[in-house]
């Protein structure tokens, strides 16, 4: 795998928030972590931008895009944004507390 430089505000750009669901953070017993990303964004720019932003080892990266779901409000049919989620494996030893601030 190609090796990724980016800049800290890139990397910033990257990771938007983290997923905070029940299931999300039953993946931090196994060492994983879920962020938002930009639909756009690769793998290894993900990868990359937790490296920088968190200082840890990611080992793996999954990712999902969530298509936004179609809701009415008042009789007006409106439809939420897509989204994708990246969840990160981190390596042994690593970890990071998602409920404090960066």
């Amino acid at each position: 795998m190609n090796k990724v430089v980016m800049s800290k505000l890139r990397a910033y750009d990257i990771v938007r928030s983290p997923v905070i669901t029940e299931k999300a953070t039953l993946g931090g017993e196994h060492g994983q972590v879920t962020f938002r990303v930009p639909l756009d964004a690769t793998k290894g720019e993900i990868k990359a931008a937790v490296e920088i932003v968190f200082n840890v080892k990611v080992k793996a990266v999954n990712t999902l895009r969530q298509l936004g779901k179609t809701k009415r409000f008042k009789g007006y049919v409106g439809k939420r944004n897509d989204y994708k989620k990246a969840i990160i494996s981190l390596a042994e030893g690593h970890s990071i507390d998602v409920t404090t601030g960066i």
